[in-house]
């Protein structure tokens, strides 16, 4: 999760180690478009309805996650803006990326603005966003990519090296995740762009959610897009020295899937899909009424100003009868457990679901998590941890015919009263809190909250995750219906070792 430097080199600073490249040039998001699909599933929601309002509907399984981001790609007529903290090489990464491209060869405008971590990860194919990859994709005549954070040395060795001047900036990562096409949707959530977020890996795969927003909210998205395209911290890919060689782009297209079904492995007839007319027609009855602001950190001057926490906690103010909370990664603070014990005594049903360490990605955050559980069932928490058989696992983390080892929880989101939601890139924890920049939206509509919560409450089932209780003696249990475990379930006896290793790190380095 954190970025290989860090745990090379210990050593901070308030200085950049070297001068960064040059910004790009300021730029906005185009007009909604006019006509297509997407200008017509707007049209078609919004007649007669308030100015203000949008339509939303949740993407709970990766299957939709994945499908609807394809369908977004192939509809759009006018524009394509992506931000994300990791576009990865593997299945659904070079997917999306083929038809991001088919869509940029029809005349789509395409920006593409990932987090410098993106281009320094390897996979098992070797085509993830890497420096000569985007820059392939960056000389398209319709595609622009810039890096957030990006160093001026390009080779991995050479930003260790770099950054052993300026930890503390090395150490700030844009962790946004978001999606406009048109002008007129938005798909605003957890997911990254890779396998385990749309349920196409075997080792495992996450428990994650993402809402689709029809109307306003796609352009209070695309202002969120170019503040940060527009950053002091982003850099244009040109403006790098990454050499690129003739035939280049054509070796790169020929690496991609060619529109077949992920590398021989997925049987699903809707991967090759190019007509999504029904999926929509129907669109516009499915969708939820709501409004919306979509909230975001700010990368604006030499520091990353946090605008979230404060968003957050005046949404958790607004309760007067229930709060539902599922994160990935929590590690409260003295201070949130004060606030949570004041609500509950004020008569908030107070629930949360998070990973146990048997579901875990990243043990190393449970070794910080763990020393909270305690205090949230003292301040009236209903605290719940996801188990790796999720009954769910099958039917929304994997995607058929993908079976993979274990399910993981990446989700971030959170129910109010059945009246308001939140969904986005935040985790309750510092490094969501106080480093990384993030974002989300939060949607004032009954309907969508209704349909969140009954989909929270599912996850919280014993057949999908086990409820942490303390017993009359103290010590915490584990249970689900007649399962009981006295210490904290966990895959195997390495993840226990992990759990105690990682407790000696900072608790915001993950």
């Amino acid at each position: 999760m954190t970025l290989l430097v860090l745990l090379v080199c210990g050593c901070t600073g308030s200085q950049r180690a070297s001068q960064a490249p040059p910004a790009g040039s300021p730029a906005a998001a185009l007009a909604a478009a006019t006509k297509g699909p997407l200008a017509l599933v707007e049209d078609r929601f919004r007649a007669r309805r308030a100015a203000d309002v949008s339509g939303f509907s949740l993407l709970d399984s990766n299957r939709d996650g994945l499908r609807w981001r394809m369908a977004l790609i192939d509809a759009a007529q006018r524009s394509l803006d992506f931000q994300y903290y990791m576009w990865l090489g593997d299945t659904s990464g070079k997917l999306l990326l083929e038809r991001v491209l088919a869509a940029a060869d029809r005349g789509v405008k395409v920006r593409i603005l990932v987090d410098d971590l993106s281009t320094m990860l390897e996979d098992e194919t070797h085509l993830t966003l890497r420096d000569h990859v985007a820059a392939v994709i960056d000389g398209h005549p319709n595609v622009e990519i810039r890096l957030f954070n990006a160093w001026r040395s390009r080779s991995l060795l050479g930003r260790v090296l770099e950054s052993a001047g300026d930890a503390e900036r090395a150490n700030q990562r844009m962790h946004n995740k978001l999606m406009i096409a048109d002008n007129h949707a938005a798909i605003i959530g957890g997911r990254n762009i890779g396998d385990h977020y749309f349920g196409l890996a075997t080792s495992f795969n996450f428990r994650d959610l993402d809402v689709l927003g029809i109307g306003p909210v796609s352009r209070q998205a695309s202002g969120v897009f170019d503040r940060f395209w527009n950053s002091a911290w982003v850099v244009p890919v040109a403006a790098l020295d990454i050499a690129v060689t003739p035939g280049q782009m054509e070796r790169l297209r020929a690496a991609l899937p060619g529109g077949s079904a992920a590398d021989g492995e997925l049987a699903e007839s809707w991967l090759d899909a190019t007509d999504w007319s029904a999926a929509f027609a129907d669109l516009p009855r499915s969708l939820h009424a709501g409004t919306s602001v979509v909230h975001t950190d700010s990368a604006d001057t030499d520091e990353v100003a946090h605008h979230m926490p404060v968003a957050i906690r005046a949404l958790l103010a607004t309760a007067r009868e229930q709060v539902l909370i599922t994160n990935a990664y929590v590690i409260p603070g003295a201070h949130a457990i004060e606030r949570i014990r004041e609500q509950v005594a004020a008569g908030v049903d107070y629930r949360i679901l998070t990973n146990s360490l048997a579901s875990h990605d990243v043990p190393a955050v449970n070794s910080h998590y763990k020393v909270w559980r305690p205090r949230l069932l003292a301040a009236g928490v209903q605290l719940y941890e996801v188990r790796p058989d999720a009954a769910v696992h099958s039917l929304l983390a994997d995607t058929p015919p993908v079976r993979s080892d274990f399910m993981g929880l990446h989700a971030k989101a959170m129910v109010i009263d059945r009246q308001r939601v939140f969904v986005g890139s935040l985790n309750l924890d510092p490094r969501s809190w106080a480093i990384n920049s993030e974002m989300g939206v939060v949607i004032e509509s009954p309907a969508l909250a209704q349909v969140l919560a009954e989909v929270m409450m599912r996850d919280m089932l014993p057949e999908n995750a086990w409820r942490v209780i303390r017993r009359d003696d103290g010590e915490l249990q584990w249970t689900a219906g007649a399962e009981v475990h006295a210490s904290q379930p966990a895959r195997d006896f390495w993840q226990r070792i992990e759990d105690v290793i990682f407790m000696a790190f900072p608790a915001d380095l993950y």
